[in-house]
């Protein structure tokens, strides 16, 4: 498989990873286990937040542990433990057994696995520039005070947050097929928001920064990649929240949308993203946040949306919070269609549900955040594709609309529990005259079935408006799990969607 242009940190790899894993790995055989896994997994973060210029927090925390996954019987076991010796792994696979032992008689679907390619020594490293563990913490305050100073000193602006979150993720897998894989990712939020406050009214608004979390390194918050222009957001922001707070109410009603991809990808995230999930389609997943309409005997037949409607799963989207050489199954990352042609083709799998979907293989969607969970079925990089025959601007797709809203940036959602009624907000929403924007509205949320809202859309922006979003904490399971998941997409041209004043609403 690929190696990046860095190696797996010196300080992971000198752990005993192969010596867990072969006391760990022979003991489970040697206790009947069929098929028996190691995973060694090292979560650093470190969260930084501001208000006003002043630190009001600074957390850094470690995870380090194991974690034994065993079938014996077709039935699965799991333990786990913090202490990485040779004698405690052999002691955990036994744990492990025992405990796929006891579940044995409960269990009522025996556990197959999708065959995959064996990895005997395989590294795989995100790409990044500069590890922002490295850089020093009084650095990332400064940076942040900076910015922070820059919205400050902007008439109208009262109150400015600022915030940064970083991950480094680093795993080692190896198992009795003879796969052994050393991994490390990177990522991070920037995010910073302007406060103004009307204190005769008692009320407030807010404007914050775009800049989507990202597999990334410091250079993406210091903007030395020119991946995002912090100077020309931060001195545009105080204008854009004057212009909102004078807004008129937005009019109620159908309206022609043009939604940029800074709110569409968490459209995405919810209407398609966990609706494409095979645990939540079959039901098996249904405790936190409900299952999907989208099942499995619709498969090649439900029309998602129009026929310029196409969807991938990803896990090698350069740059992606959910890329990974390789999955918590042993899967190597890759690329496939959800949705092709405006119908639904494919689901998020792992090497359990790719067999019961009749596939060979899985797409390798399994993933665990700590040592001590075990792994589920998690979701890739999800993407609507722009137009590959034809560049289109977002200022074309809104020529083409005569009275409409223009919405930029994610704020509050709803969706229901089989990810279809659903209602998103967003940052800013300009009106759209004759063509042209023609100033800000406000209250402004949409409103639809997810059928009907992608079955509404009659354009898509080409290559050069596609930007990748992303959420850094999407959760799912019981016990709850977090994961960072990216969707890629271009502006969007959707016609007739209901449009709701959310002052009135609230009244």
């Amino acid at each position: 498989m690929t190696t990046a242009t860095r190696l797996v940190d010196e300080e992971f790899r000198a752990l005993p990873l192969a010596a867990l894993a072969e006391a760990a790995l022979s003991a489970a055989r040697a206790a009947g286990a069929d098929h028996a896994d190691l995973r060694v997994h090292r979560l650093q973060t470190q969260s930084i937040r501001l208000r006003d210029g002043r630190v009001e927090g600074i957390e850094n925390s470690t995870d380090l542990g194991f974690a034994v996954r065993v079938i014996v019987d077709g039935t699965w076991g799991f333990a786990s433990h913090a202490q990485l010796s040779t004698a405690t792994a052999a002691e955990t696979a036994r744990r492990a057994v025992a405990v796929a032992a006891a579940l044995r008689g409960l269990n009522r679907e025996h556990v197959q696995l999708a065959v995959e390619p064996v990895y005997p020594d395989a590294q795989w490293v995100s790409q990044y520039e500069v590890d922002p563990f490295t850089v020093p913490t009084a650095d990332k305050v400064a940076l942040l005070q900076d910015y922070s100073g820059r919205l400050a000193a902007a008439d109208g602006v009262d109150h400015v947050t600022a915030s940064v979150l970083q991950v480094k993720e680093q795993t080692y897998y190896a198992d009795t097929a003879g796969s052994a894989i050393t991994q490390q990712r990177v990522r991070l939020h920037p995010q910073l928001e302007a406060i103004t406050v009307d204190s005769a009214a008692g009320s407030f608004e807010t404007m914050r920064t775009l800049a989507a979390p990202a597999g990334r390194g410091w250079e993406y918050v210091t903007g030395a990649d020119g991946q995002w222009d912090w100077t020309g957001e931060l001195a545009a922001i105080p204008e854009w929240l004057a212009e909102k707070v004078k807004a008129p109410s937005v009019t109620p009603g159908p309206t022609d949308l043009v939604i940029d991809p800074t709110n569409l990808w968490l459209t995405i995230h919810e209407s398609i993203g966990h609706a494409t999930e095979y645990d939540r389609a079959i039901g098996y997943e249904s405790a936190y946040a409900g299952t999907s309409f989208a099942t499995p005997d619709q498969l090649g037949t439900l029309r998602y949306g129009t026929p310029i409607m196409h969807v991938t799963g990803d896990r090698t989207e350069p740059f992606g919070l959910a890329t990974t050489g390789f999955d918590d199954d042993g899967v190597a990352g890759q690329r496939w269609d959800l949705v092709r042609d405006g119908t639904l083709v494919g689901y998020q799998l792992d090497r359990v549900f790719a067999p019961r979907l009749g596939l060979d293989r899985s797409n390798g969607c399994s993933y665990a955040d700590s040592p001590h969970h075990v792994p589920i079925q998690r979701m890739a990089n999800v993407s609507l594709q722009p137009d590959p025959s034809r560049d289109t601007t977002t200022a074309e797709l809104i020529s083409r609309v005569d009275d409409g809203l223009y919405i930029v940036g994610d704020k509050s959602w709803s969706i229901d529990m089989q990810r279809y009624n659903f209602q998103f907000t967003g940052q800013r929403f300009f009106r759209i005259r004759n063509g042209r924007l023609d100033g800000q509205v406000r209250d402004v949320a949409y409103q639809a079935t997810t059928t009907d809202f992608w079955g509404a859309m009659e354009a898509v922006g080409g290559p050069s408006t596609r930007v990748l979003g992303g959420a850094f904490n999407c959760g799912k399971a019981q016990p709850g799990q977090v994961a960072a998941v990216s969707h890629g997409c271009p502006s969007v041209l959707v016609r007739g969607i209901n449009v709701l004043n959310t002052r009135q609403e609230g009244q």
